[in-house]
């Protein structure tokens, strides 16, 4: 069955005919794609057809589609048996591979999401300081629980508004939103929530909104400014954690948060989300504390293993180092043709993560309201050129590419020429 008589049978069965918003491509525009099949840096669609994937799960799949050591992994552990609801030594063997390489992290415990760890780990720091506001960044994205879908107002500095139907106004109360890369209108916004400050979150190399390096002076002012507020510092690493090295963003930046959520590539592509951070803090967690919070399906074995399997195949394979060499150099050779089509097109790159766009006129995009205008609206012929000719990016202009140990030279050497030639026909 085709792509668009699948499409249309899913409108009747899902709310937009899909289970996760962007996979509808009201961004880009068309009917989305359906996939039946992967292997290595391709998938293959419905009716046969084989592209090159730059989205990757958006993001999980760091070892590419269907990795054979994985595959051992998984399949061993479906056959010993794919959930207990009980204690097992798979989710140990995880946890204690995460302790021995991450300072910070201390205490861990696993969730089925990245939702559901920030929602925990905010819990927690409002439990640990006894305040009930926690500052977030226009930009960055945690998950679509009611307190973080929120943006930021207009008037005083901090002012929030829901960004969906269904939050509860008195919701918005206990969220302030501060913009990026501005140390003043942070101080402001801190100064906002006074002694109710129980929190402040970020992602330090913010993915979700585009790709948005930041600086490393706002990221140590926001670090102290934070922890002289006696508030909790909380990194966002569900997109970078174990993507951009063992420490994540936090590590790159010489970050050291008091508590961080991670998801992606801890469950090798199958659900998965953990939180954790300093032990005083995660053993108010029960059942050992107070702090409530529990899942039937939390820890499942099989995305255990294969995030063990994905972690330690990185390892033997210095899979980070020949990652970061690999995007650096597949991203220069792009940028420099994209910008001989036009020069107002770039690759911004932050480790293994790559993000194509138009540039402002001038400086560094390090927040959202220096995107340009139109980017959109290149991208979304950008988009469908490129899968004209067998690249998958995700569907949106906000959503940023991923490479995978399964992308070699030769794959990405004809990645370049393919979306080269986008370039040409979404420039007309």
């Amino acid at each position: 069955m085709t792509t668009t008589a699948l499409f249309d049978r899913a409108l009747a069965t899902a709310p937009g005919g899909v289970h996760s918003p962007v996979r509808a491509f009201r961004s880009v525009g068309g009917t989305p794609v359906f996939f039946q099949s992967a292997a290595g840096a391709r998938l293959t669609d419905v009716d046969g057809r084989s592209y090159i994937d730059f989205c990757l799960s958006f993001g999980p799949l760091i070892l590419g589609h269907r990795d054979p050591e994985v595959a051992r992994a998984v399949h061993a552990a479906v056959d010993d048996g794919w959930s207990f609801g009980a204690c097992e030594p798979y989710s140990l063997a995880l946890a204690e591979w995460i302790l021995a390489r991450v300072p910070w992290v201390e205490r861990l415990r696993f969730v089925s999401s990245g939702t559901e760890a920030v929602m925990s780990v905010l819990r927690v720091a409002r439990a640990a300081t006894g305040r009930s506001i926690v500052l977030k960044f226009e930009g960055c994205y945690h998950g679509h629980a009611d307190g973080l879908l929120v943006r930021a107002g207009s008037g005083l500095a901090g002012r929030t508004a829901a960004s969906s139907e269904g939050v509860p106004p008195g919701t918005l109360a206990h969220t302030v939103v501060a913009p990026l890369d501005d140390e003043a209108a942070f101080d402001a916004a801190v100064e906002a929530a006074g002694a109710d400050l129980a929190a402040v979150i970020l992602e330090a190399a913010p993915a979700n909104y585009g790709l948005l390096p930041p600086r490393r002076e706002w990221l140590a002012h926001v670090a102290a400014r934070t922890r002289k507020a006696g508030a909790l510092l909380v990194v966002d690493e569900v997109i970078t954690g174990f993507r951009t090295g063992v420490t994540g963003a936090s590590g790159a930046f010489d970050l050291r948060p008091d508590l961080v959520s991670y998801g992606k590539i801890i469950g090798g592509g199958f659900p998965v989300g953990a939180y954790g951070g300093r032990a005083d803090l995660l053993t108010r967690v029960a059942p050992e504390g107070p702090v409530y919070q529990a899942g039937t399906l939390s820890a499942n074995p099989v995305g255990m293993r294969a995030g063990l399997a994905t972690l330690e195949a990185m390892t033997s394979r210095d899979g980070w180092t020949t990652l970061e060499r690999r995007t650096a150099a597949f991203a220069g050779e792009l940028g420099r043709r994209l910008s001989a089509i036009d020069p107002s097109l770039t690759v911004t790159t932050h480790a293994s993560i790559f993000w194509i766009h138009e540039r402002p006129t001038s400086g560094d995009i390090r927040r959202p309201d220096r995107i340009p205008a139109d980017n959109a609206t290149w991208f979304a012929r950008f988009f469908h050129a490129a899968l004209d000719r067998g690249i998958y990016l995700p569907p949106s202009s906000y959503e940023v590419c991923f490479l995978s140990l399964a992308h070699d030279e030769a794959t990405l050497a004809e990645a370049i020429n393919r979306l080269v030639e986008a370039a040409e026909v979404a420039r007309t």
